[in-house]
Formats: C-alpha cells, sequence, structure tokens
C-alpha cells in the first residue's frame, strides 16, 4: 500500500506532543542519534510533521477540519503548537511567584509575532486542531493560548518538561489543564486554614516580643509550611498511612513542633527559659543540665505524634532530630522510612509495602543546590536496594542564604533545578497563596501515589527577619528588607481576602486573633507562675550514658554451625557457579572439620546464619557487599550463563528472619545515613554498612559526628548500626590503607560506641553475634570495625571450628607462647589489628634466632571502651617489668596511639617507662611507594620484638612534638 492511502500517522501525535514531534524531528534531521525509534521510522517513511507530504492535506483530523488545508495554513497551525508548547514548558518564567516583586508578563518565548501568527490567525484556527483535549468552552487556538496562559504563569507554576515518561507527563499534563487541581474550599475549610495560619503567626511573634533575642529560626514569610505538612499528614491518614517521616532544618522548627507535631506551647516556652530537664528513665529523678547532659539546642529536636486514622488504627508523625547540618538529615528521614514499609519477620528479602509510609523532607533554598548529600540522597530514590516508593520535598525558599543572595549560593535559575537531572517533577508555587499551595501538595501527594516517585515544591517566600533574630538583615539585603517591613503577611493577605469574598467580618478575623493570643498567654502562665520551692518545669531529656556490655554468651553448638554451613553451599539444580567460585565455595565444606580451618569470610556467613535462625533480621549495604571488595564474601551468586542471582541466605530453612543485601551507589554520606535511619527506626535489625576501603568513610564524617556518635547523649536516640571499615598497612598508598581509627576513638566518650580492630575470625564471629544480641537493650551502641584485607584468607587470622562453638568475644588476646615466665618479661608490647598478625608471623619464623622471654604480646581487640582492668591484670604479672610499648602501623598523629597514652602513662604509673614504635608524624596517612612501606615496617617490627632497641620515652615524647 503506497504511503498516498494509508493512514496519517501524525494526527495521533496531535494536541501538546506535537511539538515534541517537531523538536525530536529537528534533532533527526541534524543527524542525531538518541531517537525514539518509532518516531525514527515514521520520519524515514513520512518525513518531516511539516511537510504537505505527511498527509496534514487530509481533510479530516479527528473527523473534523474546517481549516482551509493550504501549506501555509498548516505551517500556522504547527507555529501555534510550538507556540503552546512554550507556554506549557516555560510559563513558570513569568509566573506570579515573588512575594515581593511584580512579575514578568512578557518573555519571547510566547510572544505572537516571534512565532509568526497574529490574532487573527489565533481566532481562526479551530482549537481541536491544536490542543486535542481542550475544555468546553475553548472554541479557537486564541482562546487555547488564553487559557494556558492563565493555568501556567499564575501562582503555581510547573516543569514537567525534563520528565520523560510519557505517562506521567500526559498525568501531570491532565492534572493541571483540566482544573483537578483547583478544588473547591468550603467555608468551613477556609476558615480553618485562617486560624492556622493565625496560630503560626501568632506564636512566631509572641516568642518574639516574649523572648527578644533569642534564637528561633522563625519560619516567617513561609507560614503556609505548617498547613502544606498539615495536609500532606491529612492525605496520608485518609490512605491508611501507617508512618509519616518528616525531616527539615531549624528554620520554622519550633512552628512545626507546636503545630504539627501537637508539642505543647508550654514545653517550648520552658525550654526558652532554661528550665530544669527531668532525665527519662525508671528513677525520673530531676537533674541540673549542667551535670553533664550533653543535650541540644530546641530548634534542633525531633518528636513523634500519633494521629488516629479511618480504619481503627493511628498514624505516626515523625519529625526527626536534626543538627545544623542541615541537609545530612535526608538520607536518615528515608531510612525511617524504608525501615517503616519493610516486613522483617520472614525469610528471604524483606517484604516492601510503599503506602504503608512515605517522607517529606522540607529544604533550604541555599542548601537544596548547595549541599551534595542532597543528590546523594535524590540517587537513592530509584534503587532497589534504597526506593521508598517517592519522596514529597518542600523547598521553604527565602530567597537567601544567611547573608547570601541566590545568584552568590547557586549558577541556576531556581534551587530547585537539581532535581531536574532525576526527572522529578516541580511545581513553584507563591507562598503568598495558600489555596495554591495545598494544591501543590494535593498534586505531590496524588503523583507520589500513582508513581511511587518523588515530588518537589518551590515554596517561594521570603525570611522576615535575619538568619537569626539577633541577626541584623538590612545590612546586606537593604532594599529586599525595605520591601519586607511593609510586606503584609500571608495571615493578613488571607484574611483580607475572605473579607472581600464575604466569607467573615473583621470582627471575625480579630476574634480568631484574640483566641490565639489568650491560648499563648494561658500556656506562658503555666510556665512563668512557678513559685520558689514548687517542681521545676520538667523538659524532656534523654537518658545519656549508655550501660556497659555485660558478658553475653555468643557461641553457637558446633552440630548446628555444620547443619548450616552445609545449608549455605546448595544452590538450585541446574544453576552453574561460576567454575572458579564453585571450587573456593566447595572448600568450605571441610571447614568445621576437626583439623579445619574458618576462614574470615566463613566466620561472617555463619554469624548471619546463626542470627537468622534465632530470629534476627539483618540489612547489609556496601559499594560491593554482595560478592565483597576483596572476592571474599559471595554472598549473592551470579548464574555464568543466565546472570540469575541465587543467595542461600535468603532460602535458610532454618531463618525465621528477613535478609536484605546490596550493592550501594558509589556514595558514604547519603547510604550511612539512610543504613542509620533504618537502624534507628527497626532497632531489631542488626543493619551493617561496609565501605569499600576504609579511608572512603572519609566523605561520611558528618554522619558520624552529627548522628552516628552522638545521636544517644544529644536526643536519646539510640543505635546499633555497625560499621565495616577495611584497614591495614599494606604498601598500597595513603587512599587503601587507613580507615582512620583515630577519628572514630577521639569522638568515643559517654560509652557512645564499640570501636574495635580484631585479629581473627572467632573474634569477627562473637563481636557480630554480641552486636545482634544487644539490638533492642539498654546496652545496644553502634560498632566500629577495622575489618581486614590481606589478612581475610590468612592462616593466622582463621579460626578452629571450636572456637565459634565454645568461645565469646575478648577484649584482649594474649599472644599465646609468650610471657610465660613472668620473672623474665621486661617488656609488655601493646598493639592492635593487622600490626598484630605481622608480629606473630615474625615470631614463628624467627623464634629461633631471637630471645624473646622479655617480651610479651598483648593484643587489644576493643579499643573503646578501652579494657582498663584487664590490661592492668596482665601488667600486673610481670613484677620485673620496665617497659608498656604501644606498637601501631599508622603514624604517629594516627591511630590509637594519642587516644591511648594518657591510660597507659596511667597504668604505668611512674613504675615503668611508656613508649611509642610505629611510623612518624605525617600529614598524609600512608606512602605510596610499597619498598618504603617495606622498609617500614620491617623497622617497626624489629623495635617491637628487640628490648635493646631504643624506644621512645615521655620526655623524649615531648621532645620530639616540637619537631611536628
Amino acid at each position: 500500500m503506497g504511503v498516498e492511502n494509508q493512514p496519517n500517522p501524525w494526527v495521533r501525535f496531535n494536541g501538546p506532543n506535537l511539538g515534541y514531534v517537531i523538536e525530536q524531528y529537528e534533532r533527526y534531521s541534524k543527524g542525531v542519534d538518541t531517537i525514539d525509534p518509532e518516531l525514527k521510522e515514521l520520519f524515514i517513511e513520512w518525513g518531516s510533521p511539516l511537510s504537505i507530504e505527511s498527509g496534514y492535506k487530509k481533510e479530516t483530523i479527528n473527523h473534523e477540519m474546517i481549516y482551509p488545508t493550504n501549506l501555509a495554513n498548516i505551517e500556522k497551525v504547527m507555529k501555534v503548537v510550538k507556540l503552546l508548547e512554550n507556554i506549557r514548558s516555560h510559563g513558570h518564567l513569568v509566573s506570579k511567584l515573588n512575594p515581593l516583586e511584580e512579575n514578568q508578563n512578557y518573555h519571547e518565548f510566547f510572544n505572537t509575532e516571534k512565532h509568526g501568527v497574529s490574532e487573527h490567525d489565533l481566532k481562526a484556527i479551530p482549537a481541536r486542531l491544536v490542543w486535542e483535549d481542550a475544555p468546553e468552552g475553548i472554541q479557537n487556538a486564541w482562546d487555547a493560548m488564553n487559557h494556558l496562559m492563565n493555568i501556567y504563569t499564575s501562582t503555581l507554576a510547573f516543569e514537567f518538561n525534563h520528565v520523560h515518561d510519557m505517562e506521567e507527563v500526559k498525568w501531570l499534563t491532565q492534572m493541571v489543564e483540566t482544573g483537578s487541581l483547583k478544588q473547591s474550599f468550603s467555608k468551613e475549610e477556609q476558615m480553618k486554614l485562617l486560624k492556622s495560619l493565625t496560630e503560626v503567626e501568632g506564636f512566631e511573634q509572641f516568642l518574639h516580643k516574649t523572648f527578644v533575642g533569642q534564637k528561633r529560626f522563625s519560619i516567617e514569610g513561609v507560614d503556609m509550611l505548617v498547613p502544606m505538612l498539615d495536609e500532606a499528614v491529612r492525605e496520608g491518614v485518609a490512605e491508611g498511612v501507617r508512618n509519616v517521616l518528616i525531616g527539615m532544618a531549624h528554620r520554622g522548627r519550633l512552628s512545626v513542633l507546636a503545630h504539627v507535631l501537637n508539642k505543647p506551647y508550654s514545653k517550648i516556652f520552658s525550654e526558652f527559659q532554661h528550665s530544669y530537664a527531668k532525665q527519662q528513665g525508671p528513677s525520673e529523678d530531676l537533674v541540673d543540665i549542667s551535670e553533664g547532659w550533653t543535650g541540644d539546642v530546641k530548634y534542633h529536636l525531633g518528636r513523634n505524634r500519633f494521629v488516629e486514622g479511618p480504619n481503627a488504627f493511628s498514624t505516626r508523625i515523625t519529625l526527626a532530630n536534626n543538627p545544623s547540618h542541615l541537609e545530612f538529615v535526608n538520607p536518615v528521614v528515608e531510612g525511617f522510612a524504608r525501615a517503616a514499609q519493610e516486613e522483617r519477620q520472614k525469610s528471604g528479602y524483606p517484604e516492601q509495602d510503599v503506602k504503608k509510609a512515605f517522607a517529606i523532607l522540607v529544604h533550604g533554598d541555599a542548601a537544596f543546590p548547595g549541599q551534595g548529600i542532597v543528590a546523594e540522597t535524590l540517587n537513592l530514590g530509584g534503587l532497589k536496594g534504597y526506593r521508598t516508593g517517592g519522596t514529597i520535598h518542600i523547598i521553604a525558599n527565602n530567597m537567601v542564604g544567611f547573608t547570601t543572595d541566590s545568584h552568590d549560593s547557586r549558577s541556576t535559575r531556581y534551587s530547585s533545578d537539581l532535581a531536574k537531572g532525576f526527572e522529578i517533577p516541580i511545581v513553584h508555587v507563591n507562598a503568598d497563596d495558600p489555596e495554591a499551595c495545598l494544591a501543590a501538595v494535593r498534586l505531590a501527594y496524588q503523583y507520589r501515589t500513582c508513581f511511587q516517585k518523588d515530588f518537589v515544591i518551590d515554596l517561594v517566600g521570603y525570611r522576615r527577619f535575619g538568619h537569626n533574630e539577633m541577626d541584623d538583615p538590612a545590612v546586606t539585603q537593604p532594599q529586599v528588607y525595605k520591601k519586607v517591613a511593609s510586606h503584609p503577611t500571608v495571615r493578613a493577605l488571607y484574611s483580607e481576602q475572605l473579607q472581600i469574598k464575604g466569607i467573615l467580618d473583621q470582627k471575625e478575623v480579630e476574634q480568631i486573633n484574640l483566641s490565639v493570643q489568650e491560648q499563648l498567654q494561658a500556656e506562658y502562665d503555666k510556665v512563668s507562675e512557678k513559685k520558689q520551692g514548687e517542681s521545676p518545669t520538667e523538659v524532656e531529656v534523654p537518658g545519656v550514658i549508655a550501660k556497659g556490655i555485660p558478658p553475653l554468651d555468643t557461641s553457637v553448638p558446633l552440630d548446628t554451625l555444620r547443619e548450616l554451613n552445609c545449608e549455605l553451599l546448595k544452590w538450585p539444580e541446574g544453576f552453574h557457579v561460576y567454575p572458579k567460585l564453585k571450587r573456593i565455595l566447595e572448600r568450605r565444606k571441610t571447614a568445621l572439620d576437626e583439623n579445619g580451618k574458618v576462614e574470615w569470610a566463613v566466620a561472617e556467613v555463619l554469624a548471619f546464619a546463626a542470627m537468622l535462625k534465632e530470629g534476627t533480621p539483618i540489612r547489609l549495604t556496601g559499594q560491593d557487599s554482595e560478592r565483597g571488595t576483596f572476592a571474599q564474601r559471595h554472598i549473592l551468586l551470579h548464574d555464568s550463563e543466565t546472570n540469575e542471582t541465587y543467595s542461600p541466605l535468603h532460602h535458610l530453612p532454618q531463618a525465621r528472619a528477613s535478609f536484605g543485601v546490596h550493592n550501594s551507589p558509589l556514595s558514604e554520606a547519603a547510604v550511612v545515613g539512610f543504613e542509620y535511619g533504618y537502624n534507628v527506626f527497626a532497632p531489631e535489625t542488626l543493619v551493617m554498612w561496609e565501605a569499600q576501603y576504609g579511608d572512603f568513610a572519609n566523605t561520611a564524617q558528618p554522619l558520624f559526628d552529627q548522628f552516628v556518635s552522638s545521636a544517644r547523649a544529644k536526643w536519646g536516640q539510640k543505635s546499633g548500626l555497625t560499621l565495616l571499615l577495611p584497614h591495614g598497612y599494606e604498601g598500597q598508598g595513603p587512599e587503601h590503607s587507613s580507615a582512620r581509627p583515630e577519628r572514630f576513638l577521639q569522638l568515643a566518650a559517654e560509652n557512645n560506641w564499640t570501636v574495635a580492630n580484631v585479629t581473627s575470625a572467632a573474634q569477627y564471629f562473637h563481636i557480630l553475634r554480641r552486636q545482634a544480641a544487644t539490638l533492642g537493650t539498654e546496652f545496644v551502641r553502634p560498632l566500629v570495625i577495622m575489618t581486614p584485607k590481606s589478612l581475610l584468607r590468612h592462616p593466622l587470622v582463621s579460626s578452629p571450628g571450636t572456637a565459634l562453638s565454645e568461645g565469646h568475644f575478648q577484649t584482649v588476646v594474649e599472644q599465646p607462647q609468650l610471657g610465660k615466665e613472668t620473672v623474665k618479661v621486661k617488656r609488655i608490647v601493646l598493639t592492635t589489628g593487622k600490626i598484630a598478625i605481622d608480629l606473630a608471623v615474625e615470631i614463628d619464623s624467627s623464634k629461633e634466632k631471637r630471645n624473646l622471654d622479655e617480651i610479651h604480646i598483648v593484643r587489644i581487640e576493643q579499643l573503646y571502651p578501652f579494657p582498663k582492668e584487664k590490661v592492668e591484670t596482665i601488667i600486673n604479672r610481670y613484677p620485673n617489668l620496665r617497659e608498656i610499648v604501644w606498637v601501631q602501623e599508622e603514624p604517629k598523629n594516627m591511630g590509637a596511639w594519642h587516644y591511648i597514652a594518657p591510660t597507659l602513662y596511667e597504668l604505668a604509673a611512674g613504675s615503668q617507662t611508656v613508649g611509642y614504635i610505629g611510623r612518624q608524624y605525617r600529614s598524609s596517612t600512608a606512602g605510596g611507594d610499597p619498598l618504603v612501606h617495606k622498609k617500614e615496617q620491617e623497622r617497626i617490627i624489629e623495635q617491637a620484638l628487640n628490648t635493646d632497641s631504643i624506644v621512645v620515652t615521655q620526655n623524649q615524647e615531648k621532645e620530639s612534638s616540637k619537631n611536628r
């Protein structure tokens, strides 16, 4: 059949899609390869959509064609289609978004003359030619243009052009253009919205005049954030969501706590008055916050609230605690959401239901494009190990960052532009239009429900005061703050609007204001009228000090281990394990025999299997955690012919809990935050994050500083997150040697976490099981393990099966065969990790040549909390001891030396000298020349095992510090 007799293929692209087809043809004609294959075939066969040969000379389009069909008129139709597409795509450029500025109502994108059409042309073209689904009443292109200009250039502006999924684009377009967003508000709803705005404004103004000059980071200028959050919560509760997880920085937090989380005004006022605090716990004793409570400032605190839903269950609303590291709470909240969505009490991967929970993240307009953690978190949204079914993002856009104007803080037009790279729809909305703001939230929630993807709302407002209430913003933004000073509040604007509509009168407005102020004053009086001798106002304070971990039975019967090991070496019939890997796995069959040896990876998987049998869910993630960076784990097998995957841990008959393992994106900060959040929300789960190399953890340092190490002391937020950080000096250079143990030890205090560097597979087995045993108890704390690299298969690190079935975790391990004759020992060598194995290797190879009777080597397996009493017992065993030496492979200003030295001086008590053996002070963690590394390592080993060698004493240490 010839082209002239075939149906016109361009008809089905009529309307909004025709502009897209024209654009794709232009790219095709320029030789661009990335064209949709179907369109490419049509271009080859039919030519340009604008050419008369393309079929537009046919008499009918949608069975109706009254417009003359000559080439010139067809070209005008195409120009109008392009004009309408420009309005859809670029209407936001002239939208009424800035509350402080008159909107720009001209842009060449919408200039009819530049498009080559006149008003007469537009009125002559039937609407159906240019807009397939035009609403009733739209007769011609002139009507269509004006209608779309009203929609796309109002106080709501839309950016969907970067979304490539046509189903999503069609849904979004229909929602916007059919008027579905314009929900009519009843009088009761309008009154409720005004009351909410009055409460927000009244609360902020009350704080402003009552606590003059105190920081509160007020919400004023984006007051609508509170009703928007309320609306999102209402949508979720109505649909049966069980958890709404909210993350935000400090601006507006007090108002969100008061009005969304229902924190009593009196508690907030008491925090401003620096009241005494009541420590949570069985004793309920009042404690002075000056006596050891770490705590945090009021505008960093979170809270939970329960809202009754329609089906006899409650929805929990959680506002996450957040330090001033602004956006770093984002992945933490995403971890909350994932944990809230998953069912972990069954074997296999945990089952996820994204309808059970959703996250809302409130961002700052300077922080959203400025902090890389935002991009890392957005990237998690579509990944199977991290997706949460869509997050609603609200940018609380003040149009200034502290004192920095937007043009100095980002390279893009909008603060939201980062989201375009992830194809996330964006709505901009004027914060002075309350009903438009709520429409934006409804659109975001419905989109999330339909497509389970993120959505961004750019709430464009201003900041009524400075960055904080002690700051004068007129110093750096004088012109803006002249406008702000004379600009009415959104409450005033909305009350005026309702009065004009006749919804209420001035007297009713005044009554709402008065009612709010009376409530605030009454709550304040509860706090301020406390008399001398009465109980001080109670402020919620967490219990701060974690209890030490008691002795726990972490052994597993040998028969049980053998049974589990057998199951771990099974895979389906016909599953093709890579031949080389198959041989490695089959060697594990004998690991638990009488003369067998359990390597590091075998001990790990046996620990996992035993925990699953006992009902402990496990989640393990990292950049290469499924296989293991060093090809040691192989916890997820790949069929060498089909690439299908299979994990024996997911099919373990004995398992009573889920096992999740995921390779992560090349991110540390966001992934650590996510895993931390997951663990906080699912405290019964052993959550582990593994760095590809230990030094990769450097880029997650704010999460370690602000959350993992200190959250319990600041917020009472418990976590049992386990960090696996490959560490050890093997001549691989400065970037693949050190996990920076000194940083974790510097943060160690208040029993906040455990830092370990263990030297055997059995020790690893037992410390993991000990960690699992503390989950959900008062003893739980994060665990930081310096894991091995070259030692993963080392015979001196492998353990007999009985060490797993009969042993337990030891905080201190003494080198066997040394120190037997106590009267001869003159030197105790304390060390940790790989260097201890290096010393053991040298002892085994040269014990016939060396006199080792004067030396005893002690491995500190748990660096923090330091096992001081056990070390002291060992020291007291040797009556003729002269010196205590710390040996490490790291430079002197790194590793454990500076952390451990004060304790060693205390233990020596002047009876012995304290010395250091290791690398000298360095600015970089390790050298890059393997030969130099080898010589340094040999020197360290030689000095440690030679009692005639000179060891740095306390006086020498002081002298050498001058030369750093």
